[in-house]
């Protein structure tokens, strides 16, 4: 055994070393690529054409650096870390539009509902290519973003090309955008709560709705839409507390990063805002990020049926890091993944009833005749029940989607015998 032990050291030893050499031979190399980033920097100093601000082409480096990972890592300057605080707390000054870079341009990921960018008719999965006639090619997101920022009331001209159509102009007036993220109102006997995005007002915004809606309704609500379309994410924890907010238990989202030991799961809590009523999730291209985590939640739960078209796709999770002295990282620090383990990234979330944006307009047929034009025709003795919750006319005019999903609600609850005819 006094033999054995020496052997067993030696060899642990034998084995570090390799390991240490390995060590020292990467920290090498990685300080040989940082002189010849120096060695770059003063000849770009020194030697450009003009004269350019250290700190912007300090700047420009970070963030090249990062963009090369993902589109969604950044680096924050103090004055756009300064932005990110303020439209987490539900106001900011732009055109309320949530954008990402993707083969050069500037995509949109959706329009903010009542912001200038909604009201001038741009769409999720638009590209923009020009900036007041100045193309967006070789600009990173943040430095094509701060473009689109400026005073309140000045115009912006973006150039949009879109699937289908030639490319066209639209003049934004920039404004302050305030984010009202929680919109409710009653379709019938069925409760509708808008969600537009997630920042620190979401989760309570809900709870409010979903009390106002029951208030009003009472006991004739036959379910709840919840409408995460064109919403482009925001706070994980506002996502969690929603999902929540409608399950009673389970998983509702996972993050795996890095390390394996910093996997994070949340989980649901007893309680129900809806109390059991049938649900559906309307989602399509501009959902995404804590849209998808919250649809994927009530989806694989068997909570919701979720309906509408494929989700954004955005299955990963930034981190914000302040930096003592200068701006913040937002660096991508994990993947998200739905109760089922499906990762959304890419794929997005597939609808359980894919239904498209469409516009319904009703067709003049001849006048028939009928039995109650029939001459002693005998009367019908029963009295007319009144509203069964059934989708308007305009409804279904104005949004398709959400008239199918309101159709969905009374069928189940006719099925059920909610509702009677």
């Amino acid at each position: 055994m006094r033999n054995f032990i020496p052997a067993v050291v030696l060899s642990a030893m034998l084995a570090v070393a390799p390991m240490t050499a390995l060590a020292a031979e990467s920290d090498e190399e990685t300080f040989r690529q940082l002189e010849l980033f120096g060695d770059i920097f003063e000849r770009v100093r020194a030697q450009y054409v003009d004269e350019a601000s250290d700190k912007d082409l300090i700047e420009a480096a970070i963030n090249g650096m990062l963009h090369s990972l993902d589109p969604h890592s950044s680096y924050l300057n103090e004055d756009n870390f300064r932005d990110m605080q303020v439209q987490t707390r539900g106001e900011f000054g732009g055109l309320g539009i949530e954008v990402t870079m993707e083969q050069g341009l500037v995509r949109v990921v959706s329009p903010i509902d009542e912001t200038p960018a909604a009201r001038a008719g741009l769409e999720a999965g638009d590209f923009i290519t020009h900036l007041d006639g100045e193309s967006v090619l070789g600009l990173t997101l943040s430095e094509a973003v701060d473009k689109m920022r400026g005073r309140v009331g000045s115009d912006i001209e973006l150039t949009i090309r879109r699937e289908g159509v030639d490319p066209f102009d639209v003049t934004v007036t920039r404004d302050v955008v305030r984010i009202r993220s929680v919109r409710s109102r009653v379709e019938g006997r069925v409760g509708y709560v808008r969600v537009t995005t997630f920042n620190e007002q979401t989760a309570p915004g809900v709870e409010k709705a979903m009390e106002e809606l029951k208030n009003e309704l009472g006991d004739e609500m036959i379910g709840v839409v919840l409408d995460l379309r064109r919403n482009p994410g925001g706070l994980l924890d506002q996502a969690v507390k929603v999902s929540d907010a409608f399950l009673d238990r389970g998983e509702i989202v996972s993050q795996r990063g890095r390390n394996p030991d910093d996997a994070q799961r949340f989980n649901a809590t007893k309680g129900d805002l809806a109390e059991g009523l049938p649900m559906v999730v309307l989602i399509n291209g501009g959902s995404a990020s804590a849209s998808e985590i919250v649809a994927g939640a009530l989806q694989d739960h068997k909570r919701a049926v979720v309906m509408g078209t494929e989700s954004f796709g955005k299955g990963s999770v930034q981190t914000i890091m302040p930096i003592a002295g200068h701006g913040a990282l937002r660096l991508t620090t994990a993947a998200y993944y739905t109760p089922s383990g499906r990762s959304v990234q890419k794929t997005g979330i597939t609808p359980d009833i894919v239904v498209e944006e469409a516009r319904i307009e009703v067709t003049e047929t001849p006048e028939r005749l009928r039995e109650r034009d029939l001459v002693n025709a005998r009367d019908n003795d029963e009295t007319d029940e009144g509203d069964d919750g059934a989708a308007s006319e305009t409804t279904a005019q104005q949004d398709y989607q959400l008239a199918r999903a309101l159709d969905l609600l009374k069928g189940i609850a006719t099925y059920s015998g909610r509702v009677t005819n």
